[in-house]
């Protein structure tokens, strides 16, 4: 019988939280406090987030490794994402830890996000460390929060050893802890011996073969592709033969050339390691998140984290406007292709799926921040391509019932906004289940379909007047709600090709809000501006102002246009309707009607309008 024996010179523990809530902040001091980084050693702020992306957004987008040593214990740390729409990384990483640090701010208290990664930590069986963050701000009410957070507890099902969760009170940014509210943080060596005594350490299974399960994957231009894993059993070194196995069963015969474990955030090359440690191979050409690696012994894959399904979808077509091929380097259909499969070999909550035409790919995701990530990515690489309006994923219960996916949502809003937002959420079949009053702002929560929230970020802003705060996460599958409203206001699209001039759009913005400047170069079946009212509107924004006589010409007046309206890529998703097209170029960010020409895009809607009411 084998013996199973606790592994105490390690812990292996990851930080979960809503976005923003303080997680990278924190991993940034644990290795300032741990000694990893040199006391004169220059270290910029979220060193934990590593592509441009995530430093421009301030928001962790994958899941990423460290390790700190404390008292001769390693602590293996993973940072995970705080958004809903990366819920992906948190569900696949959680099977790598034996517990969680919870952070959860002060002020703000649980979120949606909070439930979700609380949720399947709990589920896991792992142990929680709860860390009320930022107490130093002027709104803090920690004790209020602290109740929320067992409450959060109570209600997620907590066994009673989950629910005697220790408590820190630290002010992440300046690397300080407490255990007591009384008592002036410090540092944060209260956090870090909480971690060592109240972590479980790995338990090992003496005289087990190796076996570990590939949980990410990273890419080195010197050494290839680089699979990470916790050793599950068994022990391994490098030049090792082992055996890569599937999910599906299939097996490759494989070698380890080199191996890593992690020191801070650097991987530090090993010639060895067992079970327990979180480490990274090489020596993998074809190796997947899911697969096995095992000893040649034992063919049998070890089980998966199953992660939920998508709930959004967009198509991706390779871009065929007027402009096509000016400003990207990738533009065919093999390229877009072979990028958008390349992106499930590390990005699990993603799926890709050919169409019945052969430029057009359907992916799907856990939300537009996802979708957004990757076009944003895919933009900076050089590609060219165009995406559709997100569309939702319905289902069909036992009885053939379409079900539709509900997000919780939660926004705080000063409360001279509070009835705009009811009145919004409720055209969008929200139902409002619970409104507080909090320290300045009144908090409600509602359950929306999806489908109600695409464009939904940008109306309550405005009606916030920037004011207003939401945040939301996947809930449910429940039964159809209903037909919802488009976007309540129609399109300005230009119906000739050229330059925008001053004079033509001078015109044209008492129509609406443009999205171009002079000078612009526009193309038929462009749009370059919202309409005012309802329905697109056909426009000539190239239009020159014809010089009849000496007089006219000198006394032309000053043109005054406002500005364009400039919006963000999530803002450029939410606005597309059904008929239009985003083009997306390394350049620039055009919305399109998927018809250009204006007569046969007349003449389609006709029809349309007619089929609906017959």
């Amino acid at each position: 019988m084998s013996t199973i024996t606790p592994r105490s010179d390690i812990r292996n523990i990851a930080i979960i939280a809503h976005v923003d809530h303080g997680k990278t902040t924190l991993v940034d001091h644990l290795l300032r406090q741990s000694g990893t980084f040199r006391d004169n050693q220059v270290l910029t702020e979220r060193v934990m987030d590593s592509n441009d992306l995530e430093k421009e957004r301030g928001i962790t987008i994958m899941a990423k490794n460290a390790a700190v040593r404390w008292n001769d214990i390693k602590i293996n740390i993973v940072d995970t994402p705080g958004h809903s729409d990366f819920g992906g990384e948190v569900e696949r990483i959680l099977s790598m830890v034996d517990g969680v640090l919870l952070l959860v701010d002060a002020a703000e208290g649980p979120l949606p996000q909070t439930r979700f990664v609380l949720k399947k930590a709990l589920e896991l069986a792992l142990t929680p460390i709860v860390v009320i963050n930022k107490i130093d701000r002027s709104d803090a009410r920690a004790p209020e929060v602290l109740d929320e957070v067992l409450e959060l507890f109570i209600a997620l099902g907590a066994d009673y050893h989950q629910l005697d969760f220790p408590v820190i009170y630290a002010i992440a940014k300046q690397g300080k802890s407490t255990l007591s509210l009384d008592k002036e943080p410090e540092t944060l060596a209260p956090l870090m011996e909480k971690i060592i005594e109240k972590i479980p350490p790995p338990k090992i299974v003496q005289d087990s073969p190796f076996k570990m399960i590939i949980t990410a994957l990273d890419w080195s231009d010197y050494i290839g592709r680089i699979a990470i894993g916790r050793i599950q059993t068994g022990s391994v070194k490098t030049g090792d033969s082992v055996l890569l196995i599937r999910p599906d069963g299939s097996v490759e015969q494989q070698r380890i050339t080199k191996m890593y474990a992690y020191e801070g955030v650097q991987r530090k090359e090993i010639t060895d390691a067992s079970a327990g440690e979180i480490i990274a191979l090489s020596g993998f050409e074809n190796v997947h998140i899911g697969d096995t690696i095992s000893d040649p012994s034992d063919v049998e894959p070890l089980p998966y984290v199953n992660i939920e399904e998508p709930t959004i979808a967009m198509e991706f077509s390779v871009n065929n406007s007027p402009f096509a091929g000016k400003e990207g380097k990738h533009v065919t259909t093999p390229k877009l292709k072979e990028r958008l499969f390349r992106e499930l070999r590390t990005n699990v909550a993603l799926r890709v799926a050919e169409t019945d035409s052969p430029d057009t790919f359907k992916v799907s995701g856990r939300g537009e921040l996802q979708l957004a990530i990757l076009i944003e990515t895919m933009r900076r690489e050089g590609f060219e391509f165009s995406v559709s309006k997100p569309e939702v994923l319905f289902k069909r219960d036992e009885k053939g019932a379409l079900l539709e996916p509900i997000e919780h949502v939660i926004v705080d809003v000063p409360d001279t906004h509070i009835g705009t937002v009811i009145e919004i959420l409720g055209r969008r079949k929200g139902e409002m289940v619970n409104m507080m009053p909090t320290a300045d702002v009144i908090r409600a929560e509602f359950y929306v379909p999806a489908r109600g929230l695409i464009g939904f970020r940008t109306e309550f802003l405005t009606s916030t007047r920037g004011a207003g705060i939401i945040h939301h996460t996947f809930h449910d599958y429940q039964p159809h709600k209903g037909q919802l409203t488009g976007r309540v206001k129609g399109a300005l699209v230009s119906m000739e090709s050229g330059s925008a001039t001053a004079y033509a759009l001078e015109m044209i913005q008492e129509r609406g809000t443009l999205f171009v400047a002079p000078g612009i170069d526009i193309y038929e079946g462009m749009v370059v501006g919202e309409n005012s009212r309802e329905d697109d509107l056909s426009v000539n924004p190239c239009r020159a102002k014809h010089l009849t006589n000496m007089r006219a010409s000198g006394s032309d007046g000053i043109v005054k246009l406002d500005p364009p309206r400039d919006m963000s890529l999530e803002q450029f998703i939410e606005f597309i309707e059904d008929d239009e097209l985003l083009e997306v170029t390394p350049v620039n960010l055009r919305i399109r009607k998927k018809i250009l020409d204006t007569t046969a895009r007349q003449r389609a809607a006709k029809r349309s309008k007619a089929q609906a009411e017959s």
